[in-house]
């Protein structure tokens, strides 16, 4: 018989199919290049927001999105439309450039190519929320068209809102009424009891763990986070960000090696800005802690789970653990 379970931190319910399935069960399409590349282009930097490495010779770069879906410019402007809400779309909108070359990812780059990536993440936070217009900045990566890339050069992106979206929302506030009830971090729990069942641990550093959630919504999705409870990302110290460095190329190695060149996304979710409203948020630096979903594209997502919310496993985490350990 197929299984139910439900996730801890939100609720929600997912099918864990009786017949897991194995990485041959998925079909991954090819990649499609489409004219000329704008991150190869020079005149993409001429807004260049923040480099790591030499003017010559660097490594990461940040700019503005050339098609901002937010701005930084102008003020809110909240208002009434009738029964309605509205504001301005002020935020920002950002792409980070991973790499100095086109065909060449971090991970190929290896350890300091990925920690200048992941060090930018933090630059970006930090600076960001010294805005206090903008309430929430979540950094997210989409590799391959299926997964929503908006260009083949290795990239990820940030936006910072002036709201705090819906997912994330309810993230924080499942953390926040755990707490009230155990009074304990229900990330640390989460993490303690994955390290002492072992079977859906992926991998495992000083600083560090990556494992398989017992209630994914997707096959050999990996939740990433730091053994230290910390709820904010741009408080990460030197070691955990070296610890996290690795572990996000042995994943992306050990993925590439089971699938190819697979789409996939990851978001990094982090504490809002407690700028705007310190008081309101004083309790987060004991019930969240910050972490990465990452999420392989492995199989289309239906009408039952966009009406439901309720979705379907066909590989177990237990047996997605196993394989990416074995690769």
């Amino acid at each position: 018989m197929h299984e139910l379970r439900k996730d801890l931190l939100l609720g929600r319910w997912v099918v864990v199919l009786k017949d897991s399935k194995g990485p041959d069960y998925y079909y991954i399409p090819s990649p499609e290049e489409t004219g000329e590349c704008l991150l190869c282009q020079e005149k993409s930097f001429s807004k260049e927001i923040l480099r790591i490495g030499e003017v010559d010779s660097w490594k990461v770069k940040v700019i503005p999105n050339p098609e901002p879906v937010l701005r930084v410019e102008g003020e809110l402007g909240r208002r009434g439309v009738g029964i309605y809400d509205a504001m301005n779309s002020v935020g920002a909108n950002e792409i980070i450039i991973e790499s100095p070359y086109h065909d060449k990812t971090p991970e190929e780059l290896g350890l300091e190519q990925m920690r200048a990536v992941i060090e930018a993440y933090k630059l970006r936070i930090e600076d960001l929320h010294k805005d206090a217009r903008l309430r929430y900045v979540l950094v997210y990566k989409n590799h391959g068209r299926l997964a929503g890339a908006q260009f083949n050069h290795p990239h990820s992106s940030v936006m910072a809102t002036p709201i705090i979206p819906k997912r994330l929302k309810e993230e924080l506030d499942g953390a926040k009424q755990y707490y009230g009830y155990k009074e304990r971090c229900i990330f640390c729990d989460i993490m303690h009891e994955e390290i002492s069942k072992v079977s859906r641990i992926v991998l495992e550093t000083s600083h560090m763990i990556a494992f398989c959630p017992f209630a994914p919504r997707f096959p050999f999705e990996v939740w990433i986070m730091p053994k230290r409870h910390n709820c904010a990302f741009q408080e990460t110290s030197k070691e955990e960000l070296d610890d996290l460095s690795h572990i996000m190329i042995e994943l992306l190695r050990k993925l590439k090696a089971l699938f190819g060149d697979l789409p996939y996304n990851y978001v990094l979710h982090t504490a809002p800005n407690r700028i705007p409203r310190r008081n309101h948020w004083h309790t987060l630096g004991d019930d969240f802690h910050w972490h990465i979903e990452f999420m392989p594209r492995l199989q289309r997502t239906g009408g039952f789970e966009w009406g439901s919310g309720f979705y379907i496993l066909q590989t177990s985490p237990e047996d997605a653990a196993k394989f990416l350990r074995e690769v």
